[in-house]
C-alpha cells in the first residue's frame, strides 16, 4: 500500500443563514467556540472559486479538540442552493455523527431547544444506539451512544 501524505481531517464546512443560531446549536451539542472572523477578498475566493466574497465564518471544536466544524455565513455572493432539508439518501454532505454519552439525554435536550427527532433512537446489534437530529436551519447530525458492556 502506497503510503499518503494524509496527516489529519482539518474540519467539515457547514454553510448557515445565522451564524449566532448555529453556534447555540453546536454548543448545546457540546462544541466549543474556538474562533470567529470576517474573511474577504479576492484571495479568499480563490480558495472557493467564487471570485471577490465576503463570509462570517466560526470555527467550533470538539471538547477532545480533534474534530472541527466550520460554520461560514456568506455576506457576498449570495447563497444560490439550498439542500438542507433532503432527505439522507440524497448526493452530498448531509450530516456529521457525534458519539456522545446519554443518547436519550442529549435527544431531550435538543428537542427541548426546537430540533426534531428523524425517526427514533435505534439499537444497532449490541454495540451502539443510534438516531438522527434535525437541528437549527434543518442540519442534519446523527447521534451515537455505545454500549458498554458489562463484565
Amino acid at each position: 500500500m502506497t503510503q499518503s501524505n494524509l496527516l489529519q481531517m482539518n474540519n467539515v464546512g457547514i454553510v448557515v443563514e445565522s451564524l449566532d443560531d448555529a453556534i447555540a446549536f453546536f454548543a448545546e451539542v457540546g462544541l466549543i467556540l474556538e474562533g470567529r472572523a470576517t474573511i474577504e477578498g479576492e484571495w479568499a475566493g480563490k480558495v472557493t472559486g467564487l471570485g471577490d466574497q465576503c463570509v462570517e465564518i466560526a470555527m467550533m471544536v470538539t471538547p477532545d479538540g480533534h474534530s472541527r466544524i466550520e460554520l461560514s455565513r456568506f455576506i457576498s455572493p449570495a447563497v444560490v442552493s439550498d439542500h438542507r432539508k433532503a432527505p439522507v439518501n440524497s448526493l452530498g454532505y448531509l450530516r456529521i455523527m457525534f458519539k456522545v454519552e446519554n443518547i436519550d439525554e442529549m435527544v431531550s435536550r435538543l428537542t427541548q431547544k426546537g430540533a426534531e427527532l428523524v425517526g427514533e433512537v435505534v439499537q444497532y446489534q449490541n454495540s451502539y444506539r443510534l438516531c438522527y437530529i434535525r437541528g437549527v436551519e434543518g442540519i442534519l447530525i446523527g447521534l451515537a451512544e455505545e454500549i458498554r458492556k458489562s463484565g
